[in-house]
Order: structure tokens, then C-alpha cells, then sequence
């Protein structure tokens, strides 16, 4: 797996911390998965208090604050500063949103954002869409790292849109990218996984599962099978079957 701003990550494996039935399950769901990343909304840890941040901190894991629920660049900005201040690190997701029913990222914002960000320090993983062009200019702004969304966030939708990620994949070799949102099943996670992204991140799927803990040891394992699918150097499809007992040396009659 590719180094994440120069980090080596034990898992590729990243979880939400929103939405749990209550943090008892967060933390169980937390160790099934084995995940290395925590993503945390600096509101959510406000309004949480310190129980929930101290919660966090006792899974071990790399914590990667995010800037959900802003709408400009200003707004963004202010809460990553926010964010440095309250969990002491430069990694930010970057979330700028442009659409309130899809949630889709506003991208000329992000672009913005995401440049602001990279030069006053941070390590930025921009939230964005699976455009090649938007992915050019984040990297020209700094960011190493980029997070297409699969499908809108909570959708469970799996991959949208499996030709434009492909090509991003396929355009950027040696950029970390890591699906971000829209994963709704294991399979959704394999896939991924398959295409050759270096990682998934998730939350509602196993937050809002009816077994948060199960579902998140199902992602995991789903993960690592596709990992090994795609080191495996899997078949390509074929329109016409291609017999898999040899013919030759078999009686044909005439």
C-alpha cells in the first residue's frame, strides 16, 4: 500500500465514528474491523465532550478530522484550523459541499480550499468527485492524496460510476486514493478494493447496520479479499465462453 503523506498504514480499512447505537458498539466495531483511521468531526467531538474524545483516543488508531457540513472555503478553512487545534495533527479530510440532496462536493470551493490549506501546513485528503480534472488541479494544490466518493455519502449505492474511477486509478498510478463514501455493502469494498484503490473509508454501512460489529468484520474481510484479487492479476471479462478442459488430444467424429 502506498504511504498516506508519508505514513504506512497498517489497515486499509478507514471508519467513521458518527451514528452509533451507542459508543459501546463504536469501539466494539472499531476492533472487528481493525481499522487504522478514525474519521472525527470536530462538531461531533464538541458536542460529545471529553468522554468521546478520550473513547477515540483509546483505539489507537490515526485520527483524520474532517470538515463535514461546510458549504464555502472560508467555513472549511476555520474548521480545519479548529480541528489542528483540538486533535494535534495537519491531516484534514477536506469536505466542501456544493449540493444538499447529494452531497456532492463543491469542487471549484475544494480546489480552493484544499490550496489554502496545503500551503499554511496540512496534509489534506480532498473529498472529491471522480473527475480527472478536478483530481489534477487538488494535486497542483497540494494535496498527495485523493478520495473519490463512490456514490452519494449514506447511499450505500457501491460505485456509481465504475469507468471514471478505473481511469482516475488508471491517470494517477502513484497517487494514495481511497474510495469515500457511498459503500453500503462488502462487496461494494471488494470491489473497490479490486480496482486497485489503496483503501475504502465508510461509516453508515456498519453504523447503521442491524449488527454494527458483524458488518464491520465483514468490510474487513472484504477488503482484504479484494486486495488479494487485484495483486492476483484476475481475468478479464469475456463476451464468449473459453473452455477450461483442453481439446486437443480428444476424439472427434466425422
Amino acid at each position: 500500500m502506498k504511504p498516506f503523506y508519508g505514513t504506512q498504514l497498517p489497515s486499509r480499512m478507514m471508519l467513521g465514528t458518527a451514528q452509533y447505537p451507542s459508543p459501546a458498539v463504536l469501539a466494539q466495531a472499531f476492533r472487528a474491523s481493525k481499522a487504522s483511521v478514525a474519521t472525527v468531526s470536530l462538531r461531533r467531538e464538541s458536542g460529545a465532550g471529553e468522554t468521546f474524545w478520550r473513547m477515540i483516543q483509546d483505539l489507537g488508531v490515526l485520527i483524520l478530522p474532517n470538515t463535514a457540513g461546510c458549504h464555502t472555503v472560508k467555513e472549511a478553512v476555520t474548521t480545519a484550523h479548529m480541528a489542528r487545534e483540538v486533535f494535534d495533527t495537519n491531516w484534514i479530510k477536506l469536505e466542501v459541499i456544493g449540493h444538499a440532496d447529494s452531497l456532492q462536493p463543491d469542487v471549484f470551493q475544494l480546489v480552493e480550499a484544499a490550496r489554502i490549506l496545503a500551503a499554511d501546513g496540512f496534509q489534506v485528503f480532498p473529498y472529491t468527485t471522480e473527475d480527472l480534472i478536478v483530481g489534477e488541479k487538488l494535486l497542483d494544490a497540494g494535496c498527495e492524496i485523493l478520495m473519490p466518493w463512490g456514490a452519494p455519502i449514506g447511499s450505500g449505492l457501491g460505485l456509481n460510476n465504475e469507468y471514471a474511477l478505473r481511469a482516475m486509478r488508471a491517470e494517477f498510478p502513484d497517487v494514495p486514493m481511497v474510495i469515500d463514501a457511498g459503500i453500503g455493502l462488502p462487496s461494494h469494498a471488494a470491489h473497490a478494493m479490486e480496482l486497485g484503490f489503496d483503501a475504502v473509508l465508510m461509516n453508515t454501512a456498519v453504523a447503521h447496520a442491524g449488527d454494527p460489529v458483524e458488518m464491520a468484520r465483514a468490510m474487513a474481510q472484504a477488503i482484504e479479499a479484494g486486495t488479494k484479487a487485484h495483486r492476483a492479476d484476475p481475468i478479464e471479462a469475456r463476451d464468449m465462453a473459453e473452455p477450461s478442459t483442453p481439446v486437443i488430444g480428444k476424439a472427434f467424429l466425422t
